[in-house]
């Protein structure tokens, strides 16, 4: 396979998680509440999803991708529920939330695969599990070049999401929540019904990013390592991307292009003429992310009441 068919592959499916974690928290933002859990819920997204392989390895590929794809989601969306009920009932503060939520999942995912691993009387329990033949079912070739069916999916959910967002009652509702609470409950609008959608929604999509991420990676996954700050990648593509999902989809082929260069870089004799140190190049996404916001970030306008807990007759 050539250097540039390689880096376009990569490109695209790191772009893809990127979309769609981003995309559940540009849901959750447009509520009204701030989603900095994100990488807890990607690392208990793959857990699902792992489990789901690991569980099941005998699927039909097409039943091996929707049981896969909803134990992500359902881990997904369960372990979003303690920002929703902290953020919109307590009234807690949802930065502390979220890295709390980002400190748990990887704590809490290593104790569940290392207990399964323990209960099969693995002699030297680890926190890997593996899932080398199930991963085929995701992956086409189209000549030297291998499709992953979710460079297609996150596609699919990003034109959903648009069409969501901007055609429909429930997008411009959520929209309303997250800008003036107290205008929109005044119409006769559940403000707590559409923070709750919007938190469960970024569960749901963030799970699924957990999945696409653990599949684009190796055959196994040591959950000690978490998703490498994919979480908060995510995070900066939303800022980027001015929280509007057609300019999400762009920053995320932005961000998945300078990661993928970290995996690819040593077919480019022009590279490795430079004799840059590899950290240097996996760093990449990470040094951009720090760029874009520095001279981005104060431009870019985040709902009004994001972040402001919703009291219910509060002017």
């Amino acid at each position: 396979m050539s250097t540039f068919l390689l880096l376009l592959e990569y490109t695209l499916i790191f772009s893809s998680v990127l979309m769609l974690v981003a995309l559940g928290g540009c849901y959750s933002e447009h509520s009204g509440v701030i989603n900095i859990g994100l990488e807890g819920i990607m690392v208990m997204g793959a857990l699902g999803g792992a489990l789901v392989m690991n569980i099941f390895p005998g699927l039909s590929p097409v039943m091996m991708i929707l049981a896969v794809m909803a134990g992500s989601m359902l881990c997904g969306v369960l372990y979003s529920t303690l920002l929703g009920f902290s953020a919109i009932h307590l009234k807690a503060d949802q930065t502390i939330i979220g890295t709390a939520m980002n400190m748990l999942a990887i704590a809490l995912a290593t104790i569940i695969v290392k207990s399964i691993n323990m209960a099969g009387n693995a002699s030297n329990p680890t926190s890997i599990l593996q899932y080398i033949e199930q991963k085929k079912a995701f992956i086409v070739k189209i000549g030297t070049f291998e499709f992953n069916w979710f460079m297609l999916i996150a596609i699919i959910i990003l034109i959903i999401g648009y069409i969501v967002m901007y055609k429909t009652r429930f997008g411009l509702r959520l929209q309303a929540c997250g800008e003036f609470p107290q205008a929109a409950a005044s119409v006769g609008i559940d403000v707590y019904k559409m923070r709750w959608a919007g938190v469960l929604i970024s569960g749901l999509l963030g799970g699924l990013g957990g999945l696409v991420y653990i599949i684009a990676g190796v055959s196994e996954w040591k959950f000690e390592n978490g998703v490498a700050g994919f979480g908060f990648l995510a995070m900066a593509v939303m800022i980027f991307g001015q929280y509007r999902p057609l300019r999400i989809g762009v920053s995320a082929l932005l961000f998945g292009f300078f990661r993928a260069l970290g995996n690819v870089y040593t077919g480019f004799n022009f590279l490795v003429a430079l004799n840059i140190p590899s950290t240097i190049y996996n760093m990449l996404p990470y040094i951009v992310c720090l760029l874009v916001l520095t001279f981005t970030s104060k431009n870019s306008r985040a709902p009004k009441a994001d972040g402001i807990p919703y009291e219910k007759g509060q002017r």
